[in-house]
């Protein structure tokens, strides 16, 4: 795997149909992964931690308590088998290849064609760390050192930043434009991120108001 260069890309799983196989605490950590994406999530599995029932009791998933079968995959957008059975986990690899679709074996990086990173979450912003599998412990520890360094402050002028998206598509004619309007915003000073740091949100929005009005004095 550490051969590999992956393609790192962000899905959209908003109701999706997504299949996974095995309901102990390894599955229900992938179930809560991509329930907070918003997928249709499917569980099979012979039976399930208290956690996994509790969601499938509250609707929040579907549990079917019985044998993994290759037609469970036909509807499917993804699979992630969470099994100890390494004969199970093959056999879920190689149905899910078959239809083209994609596939996570979990800890056995040869048995997909799709990793899952690590993910720091704060409001809009996710960071990904993958070490393309050759340490879950390691990207745990990385996860753990992001997470101190950037959180609400980043998070919270991401979105006051979206909210100007739809304004500075009006006022600049180019994405070029728009891009160096943002990146002397985010990067200039005074730093809005220190600014959301020390509580004072006003001053951000007093500050993003003035380059607002700045722009719209320059000349066509």
């Amino acid at each position: 795997m550490l051969e590999k260069t992956f393609y790192m890309a962000c899905l959209d799983l908003t109701g999706r149909p997504c299949l996974v196989v095995g309901a102990g605490p390894v599955g229900l950590e992938k179930v809560e992964g991509l329930l907070a994406a918003g997928a249709s999530v499917t569980v099979v599995a012979l039976d399930a931690v208290e956690d996994v029932r509790t969601l499938a009791a509250e609707g929040a998933i579907t549990l079917e308590l019985r044998q993994f079968e290759p037609a469970d995959l036909q509807l499917a957008f993804l699979a992630v088998a969470a099994t100890s059975d390494t004969d199970l986990n093959v056999k879920i690899y190689r149905a899910a290849e078959a239809r083209h679709m994609l596939v996570n074996v979990v800890d056995v990086p040869p048995l997909c064609n799709f990793i899952l990173p690590a993910i720091v979450r704060t409001g809009p912003i996710a960071i990904a760390i993958s070490t393309s599998g050759a340490s879950p412990a390691l990207a745990k520890r990385l996860k753990r050192e992001i997470a101190e360094q950037f959180g609400a402050p980043h998070a919270r002028l991401a979105e006051l930043l979206n909210g100007i998206r739809g304004w500075a598509k009006d006022t600049f004619a180019t994405y070029e434009e728009r891009k160096i309007f943002f990146e002397d915003l985010v990067n200039g000073a005074p730093d809005p991120i220190a600014l959301l740091r020390a509580g004072d949100e006003a001053a951000v929005v007093a500050l993003i108001g003035a380059r607002q009005a700045d722009a719209s004095r320059l000349p066509d």
